[in-house]
């Protein structure tokens, strides 16, 4: 009975690919870090080194390795193995001839387009100085994240951007898309929250999983999914098809403000779906836990201020003004910040901006206390509460809540 190797041989050899054989994931291993392999195709069930450990020690040494596993036809768990540690793709035993080639053609043309990005790193650097000019401020946690971003601009790997909603999802997309493709790449962006059902099925699915338009318009370019955790059970798992058919054809970027993670551990996400968006996570920071970037962030919105009398430039915020929005804890994040900010300098009719300029609801303090209390009947506590975050200032109290000074007792 021929082995393995030599079926595999005799299917691939004839179309052109060079090949070469191990016969166990130890020999692989060797074998790959003394020669040069554009793919590995490798079984799950080796011994004494499997195929998922073989991945891991593949990825180890060399990160950009494009490793497809097969296993066994009713071994789900071990093909979401594969993916979770870096695979690019999976084959179900027993598979077919042109399955098998197919895959071995996306995992190609994937390794073509890593390369190409290699290549054009030098530029995607050049470009990549636009991050910290985007990304104003001074804080460690956006220095950690325009260093990251960098690091990611010239990857094919699809990135996941995770951060609550308003926290900057769409800047640091853009952001990956203009540093890492050349001008005039396409950028299509769906937003799985707004977009109806019929439209993801027909504009991004397609029939059959083969991909709709959006994915066609992104070829060569960037695909950019907003809100990906408002996609239904049924659309993940179908998306998880067009993705690994489409993979070498389009960056995709995907953003959410959910732990996608926790979902999938709910039950309410697909496994497969997450490792196929999820290979490079960027974690963004809400701004309440870098209000030291405030001030750069008011310069930068300043220098894009119209105001009718004033160079935005001229307008400043004095010392109250800023203590205030730094004790703000900003729910809406960069979004809520970057409206307030627009508003004041293309409206004020001063250059000195004070804290009395900033609307009510900014003045609300940090530790603005449980509204459990309230709802609970328990008005006179609550009030005493908020009272207390205002340091005794009932006056400040009375505005922040909109209610009468004398109700404060």
């Amino acid at each position: 009975m021929p082995s393995i190797h030599e079926m595999l041989g005799a299917v691939i050899q004839p179309t052109g690919f060079a090949t070469a054989f191990a016969t166990d994931g130890e020999k692989a291993l060797e074998r790959y870090k003394a020669e040069t392999f554009d793919l590995v195709l490798a079984d799950i069930d080796m011994k004494p080194m499997d195929g998922i450990t073989l991945l891991k020690q593949l990825k180890l040494y060399d990160p950009s390795a494009v490793v497809i596993i097969m296993t066994a036809y009713a071994s789900t768990e071990s093909a979401i193995q594969a993916l979770k540690h870096g695979a690019f793709d999976y084959l179900q035993k027993p598979f077919k001839v042109n399955e098998l080639m197919e895959t071995l053609k996306r995992g190609l043309d994937f390794k073509r387009v890593v390369a190409e990005r290699e290549a054009m790193s030098a530029a995607g650097s050049a470009k990549a100085g636009d991050f910290a000019a985007q990304l104003a401020g001074e804080s460690q946690k956006i220095k950690r994240l325009i260093m990251q971003l960098k690091k990611l601009a010239a990857a094919q790997t699809p990135v996941l951007v995770s951060g609550e909603l308003g926290s900057g999802h769409e800047i640091a997309a853009e952001l990956l898309h203009e540093a890492g493709l050349p001008a005039g790449s396409p950028l299509v962006r769906v937003d799985c929250k707004l977009a109806s059902a019929e439209s993801l099925r027909e504009r991004l699915l397609g029939p059959n999983g083969s991909g709709g338009v959006w994915v066609k318009e992104a070829k060569g370019g960037t695909l950019f999914l907003q809100h990906l955790q408002c996609l239904g059970s049924e659309m993940q798992s179908e998306l998880a098809s067009v993705l690994r058919n489409h993979a070498s054809s389009f960056r995709l970027i995907c953003a959410t403000e959910e732990n996608l993670e926790a979902m999938v551990e709910a039950g309410r996400f697909n496994e497969e779906l997450f490792y196929r968006v999820a290979a490079l996570p960027v974690q963004l920071s809400p701004l309440r836990e870098r209000t030291e970037d405030i001030p750069a962030l008011l310069e930068q919105a300043a220098a894009r201020a119209v105001n009718p009398r004033f160079d935005g430039r001229q307008i400043e915020f004095t010392a109250d003004a800023l203590a205030t929005m730094r004790a703000y804890r900003w729910p809406g994040n960069l979004a809520e910040f970057t409206q307030v900010v627009t508003q004041i300098l293309s409206t004020t009719g001063t250059r000195i901006v004070t804290s009395a300029q900033l609307p009510l609801r900014v003045h609300e303090p940090k530790d603005w206390p449980d509204l459990a209390t309230y709802l609970a009947g328990q008005e006179k506590q609550y009030l005493a509460r908020v009272l207390h975050a205002c340091h005794g200032d009932k006056a400040a109290a009375a505005r922040v809540l909109g209610v009468d000074e004398a109700r404060l007792g």
